[in-house]
């Protein structure tokens, strides 16, 4: 979600004023996912990189978190939606971890959408953390190096359950992923839209689902007809 200073700068506005147009498009977002077929919609929302920002900036950012998790939780729940965040939690405010757990206990549950929530999130961090608790493992007996494969270290990162992302959509024009799921990502398919993330709508998320629908995904293999031939 990418972009929100910027469309704040182009209008005048305080980069806040950007922060705040995201989260509407957030919910928009949200919305429109089940009625899409989307079962699970991941949204990197605050990266381990981003503590690098102004300190107003990223109190700002927490502020939001806290108000979109108070003001939007019960309408999640009410809507069948499952909250899962992944991220590394063991930096964050008590009262951050706390709003966190809250989320994901009440919608435990829920079935109509999981939407996973990047806070404090870093691909490369993720990685390290994951091989951090199998070095740990190994040193306690419990597995032997040969034990490791792709399977069990995809079951030690953050997101554990939650299926590899088949398309990955970045607003603003950048063209790379910027330490998002680079584990998961081996296989998704991109887009890259020059639209600023607070202008990101229904229509443009459906048109990325269009366009997805149209590629051929190979896996590292051949398309059946070429193997046909």
């Amino acid at each position: 979600m990418d972009g929100n200073g910027r469309w704040a700068k182009a209008r005048g506005l305080p980069r806040l004023a950007g922060h705040r147009a995201g989260v509407e498009a957030v919910r928009r977002t949200v919305k429109a996912a089940p009625d899409l077929g989307i079962s699970y919609l991941t949204l990197y929302a605050f990266s381990s990189e981003n503590w690098s920002r102004p300190k107003s900036e990223v109190s700002d950012l927490m502020g939001l978190l806290k108000l979109f998790i108070r003001r939007d939780l019960a309408e999640l729940h009410q809507n069948g939606v499952r909250v899962r965040i992944v991220g590394d939690r063991t930096s964050l405010q008590p009262d951050i971890r706390g709003l966190l757990v809250e989320a994901e206990t009440l919608t435990a549950n829920n079935s109509a959408l999981t939407l996973v929530i990047a806070f404090n999130y870093g691909s490369r961090d993720e990685i390290v953390r994951a091989t951090r608790k199998l070095v740990a493992a190994a040193a306690r007996g419990e597995i032997t190096p040969a034990d490791v494969d792709a399977e069990i270290f995809a079951a030690n990162l953050d997101t554990a359950g939650i299926p590899d992302p088949e398309l990955i959509i970045r607003t603003s024009g950048e063209l790379r992923l910027s330490n998002f799921l680079l584990w998961q990502a081996a296989y998704s398919e991109l887009v890259f839209l020059p639209c600023y993330w607070p202008d990101f709508s229904r229509e443009h998320l459906a048109d990325a689902i269009r366009d997805f629908g149209g590629r051929e995904r190979r896996f590292g293999g051949v398309a059946p007809q070429d193997v046909a031939s």
